[in-house]
């Protein structure tokens, strides 16, 4: 998509995205559900937040669209709902890899 193309609307959903994004607890929620579906309870004992904390973040990320849920007994699982979101985190892994890996060298040089 060229650079051109992105609107001022388009670039405010964009922002949107990323502002969810941008909270350390839904990136770990978000992480513990990288091999499958999970249950609030289930995000609590993996991520270590509280059960308000988690189902607070969980409703955020499916409002927007980061999970997907479904009701299965008494329990509703969580999952993501597209997971080229971790391409993103990934990419931003690597890239501070990188960059961490170049200061260790200029250290290392003194």
């Amino acid at each position: 998509m060229a650079r051109s193309s992105l609107s001022p609307q388009l670039l405010t959903i964009i922002a949107a995205r990323f502002k969810v994004l941008a909270e350390p607890a839904r990136l770990a929620i978000l992480n513990a559900m990288r091999e499958g579906e999970m249950t609030v309870t289930e995000l609590v004992k993996e991520t270590g937040l509280g059960q308000a904390n988690v189902s607070k973040h969980l409703q955020l990320l499916h409002v927007n669209g980061f999970v997907k849920r479904r009701k299965h007994g008494l329990f509703t699982r969580y999952a993501v709902s597209d997971r080229d979101v971790f391409k993103l985190c990934d990419a931003m892994c690597g890239h501070l890899e990188a960059e961490a890996a170049a200061r260790r060298k200029l250290v290392a040089v003194r």
